[in-house]
């Protein structure tokens, strides 16, 4: 079972959100039903997602006023690592952070966060959800996507408040299942201060709803806010690396017995291709274990069409032929693993056009005419063999100022004589907005495997498109430079596969409207396998 794409079709799941049924409850029975299925069922969810090791992503952006767009970033804060409740609310990380003494579960305290905190709202309590501790309390039937839902406020009883969750439950009307939940937990006013959040589960199989994304939000207007996402990913990723016997095909011996001596022979020049292209292999195929690359798919196919007009364009021959991969994580970066180009999926999504993902593209490309290859130390398998979360660690792909200098000009000239050549004036907006708000958000523009398009503070990647672009106008509603987080990729939590949203564009009113690199709420359209019961011939529980 898959959902569709991750805050596509918005519009319509919009208004079908908004459809609450006006039918009143007559009886007390089914409704205690309901809660009764719900308890069992959340009871079952905890016990089943501590069998999976998702791989767990929260970007956060503290937010301050800005006279011609909304807000702007001013600080923003990075976690990678996985999920394993098999030893609380664990989180081991890719990524260092400092989860000290001030840190506390889901809350704000002197700036600091715990990413546990975050792992946290996935659930609204995990040992005491039910009837003893919270009162429910029905509130009729909504629509999210296709899937109908029942709604319950849920309040935490008399003195068992703090740490408590309190808001409102969406219950799927087949199964009990809860699927989405919104509120918070009720602060110690002495020690915690907790986050708002909007956390959302989608179908994985049947009967199975697991956590997908969480949208966290606090803070006033005019006022400091604070807002982030959570995305969970990788839940197959035990079972999608470990192939089974009969998955594997070899080559009979006479098949090769058939082919003459000769052509077991390589020249040198092919074995030492070959030996490049083999650690490139491997750390693509290691970056795909650990869950930081997507398994390839159409969008690949994408990057690779905008690749190849510039190769066509320029009238380049490469061998081995170039490559494009996704990887699956926020922070802006691209990078070449030898004649694979690399770009994050963070950077794809506020990319504005076409132009703009060549500019990338022609950078990396340069890279490769340049013949700047990979270091063949990764052909050695035992380079490979390291824990997923030292990946950030153990695979480098920097290159070094003199090569980042000569990539750019290559990159450019491969521009200059592309299709692209007249549209260069959107990229090089892009990277100018990218250099007046990079100050404000560190961590996204950070690089955890390659060099950053940002470094200390200044823009080090292509600088010279900035000439041709034309002056940034934050309140004018025909100049967009940079897309908000999520515009572009839909992640398919289970598989890793990627796709291309579809969702309409949102005109553009005022400079208000803008936002530019920001995170924005969370929105699935939940859909489910086909059953027996349809949704629309669910009845109206009752009192």
């Amino acid at each position: 079972m898959r959902t569709h794409s991750l805050l596509a079709a918005v519009a319509l799941a919009a208004s079908l959100s908004l459809s609450v049924s006006a039918q009143t409850p007559a009886a007390d029975t089914n409704i205690q039903g309901i809660i009764n299925r719900v308890i069992a069922q959340e009871r079952a969810f905890r016990d089943r997602v501590v069998q999976y090791q998702p791989r767990v992503e929260t970007y956060l952006q503290n937010l301050k006023p800005n006279v011609d767009l909304q807000s702007v970033p001013a600080g923003d804060t990075y976690f990678l690592g996985y999920m394993d409740l098999s030893h609380g609310l664990s989180e081991p990380m890719f990524t260092k952070t400092d989860t000290g003494f001030f840190a506390k579960a889901g809350g704000l305290f002197h700036s600091r966060y715990d990413p546990r905190g975050f792992v946290q709202m996935m659930m609204p309590d995990r040992y005491r959800f039910n009837d003893t501790y919270y009162s429910f309390d029905y509130q009729g039937q909504a629509f999210l996507g296709d899937v109908r839902c029942y709604m319950f406020d849920v309040v935490p009883r008399k003195g068992y408040a703090h740490g408590s969750f309190k808001g409102r439950i969406w219950v799927e009307d087949q199964g009990d299942n809860i699927v989405r939940f919104d509120g918070t937990f009720v602060p110690d006013p002495m020690t915690h201060h907790f986050f708002h959040f909007d956390s959302w589960r989608t179908q994985m199989g049947p009967g199975y709803w697991l956590p997908t994304a969480i949208y966290t939000e606090e803070g006033e207007v005019n006022k400091t806010l604070i807002k982030a996402y959570t995305r969970f990913w990788g839940y197959d990723l035990a079972s999608a690396n470990h192939s089974e016997l009969t998955d594997i095909q070899v080559d009979s011996q006479s098949a090769i017995d058939d082919q003459s001596q000769t052509s077991h022979d390589k020249a040198p020049l092919t074995r030492q291709r070959d030996w490049e292209r083999k650690a490139e292999d491997d750390v693509l195929v290691r970056m795909q274990k650990a869950g930081l690359l997507s398994p390839e798919g159409a969008v690949d196919k994408v990057l690779d069409t905008v690749t190849n007009n510039l190769e066509v364009t320029n009238k380049l021959n490469i061998e081995p032929e170039v490559r494009c991969r996704v990887m699956l994580t926020t922070p802006m970066e691209s990078f070449t693993v030898g004649h694979t180009i690399v770009i994050s999926r963070g950077l794809i999504d506020v990319l504005p056009d076409e132009a703009s993902l060549a500019m990338v593209i022609a950078h990396e490309l340069g890279h490769i005419v340049l013949n700047q290859g990979i270091d063949t130390k990764y052909a050695f398998d035992d380079r490979m063999i390291f824990p997923d979360q030292d990946a950030f660690r153990q695979i480098r792909m920097m290159r070094t100022p003199t090569e980042e200098a000569a990539a750019d000009q290559k990159g450019l000239e491969l521009l200059h004589n592309s299709p692209y050549a007249s549209h260069l004036g959107q990229a090089g907006l892009f990277l100018l907005a990218l250099s007046h708000q990079a100050e404000g958000m560190p961590n996204l523009v950070a690089a955890h495997m390659g060099n950053p398009i940002v470094l200390k503070g200044r823009l080090d990647r292509m600088n010279a498109l900035i000439a041709s672009a034309p002056a940034l106008q934050p309140r004018n509603p025909n100049q967009e430079p940079a897309m908000a987080l999520g515009s572009r990729i839909h992640l398919d939590p289970w598989t890793d596969q990627i796709s291309l949203l579809k969702a309409p564009a949102a005109a553009i009113i005022s400079g208000r409207d803008k936002l530019s690199f920001e995170i924005t709420p969370v929105e699935i359209f939940l859909t489910r396998e086909a059953t027996t019961q349809t949704a629309s011939a669910s009845p109206v529980p009752k009192q």
